[in-house]
């Protein structure tokens, strides 16, 4: 009936549009441009469109060039967006072109220090084709990585405190690290680990609850940080070891609860 097929046609379209975004990078990008503003919020830092973009666009080009770099290998965990990055390769090239493009324009303006971190954290990123075969290693240096580029860039242009900057990287690590467990349990990079799928889906959940107590506990202007490890144990707790779940539900719920978190520190007191 034409009238059901109507219905039924907006849904699957809208589901088509959000792979596109997780498969181009485009997700893993806006994550990495919502955690930086809410830190930078959280630091009352004044570079935050600045530190945004790097953020950003240093993660759509990174992420890309491993999609590029490893289209073989990826087809095994995620053949859904391996077909879509071959499909689109082309496009890809140009994007990720002009986000570099744009991406040394902005560095080039920054201080020394943000230009070394930026380096550092690159360097990490073009060798995690190599380091990524090793599931436990790769959720620590990935977290890591993260934070110290949505935590350590705002960081830099604010004046906020090393224990500041701490508190915020605390949580935002174990935050990620929960995400990226579970990651590779849909990958099942995870399977020699004594006790299975299971444990290990408890395990990322443990470092949520983790993330949470350190904002219940931390400083009062970093509370609502809370927000990115409640939605990413929202995600955990119904957690599908499906392709779509992983890209849409894990790895959407860090920019829900990157955007919740910055809609609060924002908001007039």
């Amino acid at each position: 009936m034409p009238g059901i097929e109507a219905l039924a046609a907006p849904p699957g379209l809208v589901i088509r549009m959000a792979e596109a975004f997780a498969f181009s990078s485009g997700l893993a990008a806006s994550v990495g441009a919502a955690l930086t503003v809410a830190a930078s919020l959280a630091f009352d830092g004044p570079e935050t469109l600045r530190t945004a973009f790097l953020a950003a666009s240093g993660t759509f080009i990174i992420y890309n060039l491993d999609r590029f770099r490893d289209l073989d290998r990826d087809r095994i965990t995620s053949p859904r967006r391996t077909d879509f990055v071959r499909g689109h390769r082309r496009l890809l090239y140009l994007l990720v072109g002009s986000a570099a493009i744009g991406f040394a324009g902005v560095l080039r303006t920054g201080p020394p220090a943000l230009v070394v971190l930026c380096f550092a954290i690159g360097c990490v990123g073009l060798f995690h084709r190599r380091m990524k075969r090793f599931p436990a290693w790769k959720a620590t240096y990935v977290s890591v990585s993260w934070s110290a580029a949505c935590v350590g860039l705002p960081w830099l242009g604010s004046r906020a405190e090393l224990s500041a900057g701490a508190w915020v990287s605390a949580l935002f690590v174990t935050s990620l690290a929960a995400n990226l467990i579970a990651s590779n349990l849909r990958d099942d990079e995870a399977m020699s680990f004594p006790g299975g799928h299971r444990i290990i889906l408890w395990i990322a959940r443990a470092f949520v609850v983790v993330a949470i107590l350190i904002a219940a506990f931390g400083p009062s202007e970093f509370r609502a940080l809370v927000w990115i490890p409640v939605f990413e144990g929202l995600a955990l707790s119904q957690f599908r070891r499906t392709e779509r779940y992983g890209h849409l539900a894990v790895d959407g719920a860090l920019l829900l609860g990157a955007l919740g978190a910055s809609i609060q520190l924002s908001w007039p007191t």
